[in-house]
């Protein structure tokens, strides 16, 4: 009896998913176009040239318009017309646009995987907000390429996405918790499954091989002292994070999460505090429109 019992143990913990089982059983699901696979490769060979990059991406015709689109906004507020994406690339450098590349890829990506758990709405414009505030903490840190931010703070729940795909139920259940406020959302999802939405984002950011900058600021966005390194990218996902959760409650009355405070060691990190806090949601309430009009998928209604 007592061996049977060990036997069910282990087969109970052998069926129990983990963050990067749900990530390897969702390969087909999410992998990345072709395209965006190519333009990993290409930043590892040192003679890829601006040309090459962009006609690479000038064959994904739809990803070509949105890099277009975004480079043209005022969020980037160049001078002159960017014309094409070999412009687009010496203008911004490879690497950054590499970000951008993934970031619009993945929204679309997402964007098909039918969920009725998540508001979608809700989702992505959380995401959008929390990568223009990411951006703006990055600009007042001096921080190289601050683009990369707002990456990393519109990807840093894309977790979410794919757990409610592949574990539905659990995820009801756990959107009902949290709507309940027991807790805060990740500290109930490792309560129920072991792990959390930020794990999960990881380890898809991870079988991206997507820079270890990115990865971690999506890793520990909700524990920015475990991060070892890139302490000022987690940082300061952590605290665009919070601070989102702070305007959203302050705009929507349905919104009823928990929010995660900030850790004070974060704004140690940065060399800041909350004094700067007014004005980064002023500059973000200015920003927020059209980057959400930029990124937001086009089939999500009344984005």
């Amino acid at each position: 009896m007592g061996e049977s019992m060990g036997f069910n143990e282990q087969q109970q913990k052998k069926d129990q998913p983990t963050a990067k089982s749900l990530v390897t059983g969702s390969i087909r699901l999410v992998s990345l176009p072709e395209v965006c696979l190519r333009v990993n490769e290409m930043l590892d060979d040192p003679d890829t040239s601006a040309s090459d990059f962009g006609q690479v991406i000038s064959q994904d015709t739809g990803l070509t318009a949105r890099l277009l689109k975004i480079v043209n906004s005022s969020f980037y507020g160049f001078s002159s017309r960017v014309e094409t994406v070999s412009r687009a690339v010496a203008i911004i450098g490879l690497r950054e646009l590499r970000g951008l590349v993934i970031a619009a890829s993945a929204v679309e990506i997402f964007s098909r995987i039918p969920t009725e758990v998540l508001n979608m709405v809700r989702f992505w414009r959380h995401s959008v907000y929390c990568g223009v505030v990411a951006r703006l903490l990055a600009e007042r840190c001096h921080v190289l390429h601050s683009e990369r931010l707002f990456v990393a703070g519109l990807l840093h729940d894309i977790g979410k996405l794919i757990i409610c795909n592949r574990l539905p139920d659990q995820a009801r259940l756990l959107q009902d918790k949290i709507n309940a406020r027991e807790g805060l959302d990740f500290e109930i999802e490792q309560d129920m499954l072991g792990f959390d939405h930020a794990e999960v984002g990881g380890e898809l950011l991870s079988s991206w091989l997507m820079p270890q900058s990115l990865i971690n600021a999506v890793r520990y966005h909700h524990f920015p002292g475990d991060a070892g390194e890139f302490e000022i990218e987690v940082a300061i996902v952590h605290i665009a994070n919070a601070m989102t959760g702070m305007a959203e409650q302050g705009l929507d009355v349905d919104v009823e999460m928990l929010i995660q405070p900030v850790d004070e060691k974060a704004w140690e990190t940065l060399g800041l505090d909350e004094s700067v806090m007014p004005q980064l949601f002023a500059d973000a309430g200015t920003k927020f429109g059209e980057a959400l009009d930029l990124v937001l998928p086009q089939n999500i209604p009344g984005g």
